[in-house]
């Protein structure tokens, strides 16, 4: 099981989403924990282990650390703007 790390960026960004939309990403990013890479993950270009991965409208982008067991979830927002 991996360890979950949540910058305070992405922290923030979660906070100021609908509640339904944090019970949605809070689920999945519970889940990563469990499978870093899900059948719905992408592999994001010009990174050896970032990812992202689709909620609804909204993309959480995280890197996985293997050999230290450990997500860090990097960006948490909606779709026109997680990549700027």
């Amino acid at each position: 099981m991996y360890k979950i790390v949540i910058t305070t960026t992405a922290e923030k960004q979660l906070k100021k989403l609908s509640n339904d939309a944090q019970r949605k990403i809070s689920a999945i990013i519970v889940s990563l924990g469990i499978e870093p890479r899900p059948y719905s993950c992408k592999k994001l270009s010009g990174t050896s282990s970032t990812y992202r991965i689709r909620v609804g409208d909204y993309r959480i982008i995280y890197d996985i650390l293997k050999q230290e067991v450990i997500i860090t979830i990097l960006k948490i927002g909606h779709r026109r703007d997680v990549y700027k």
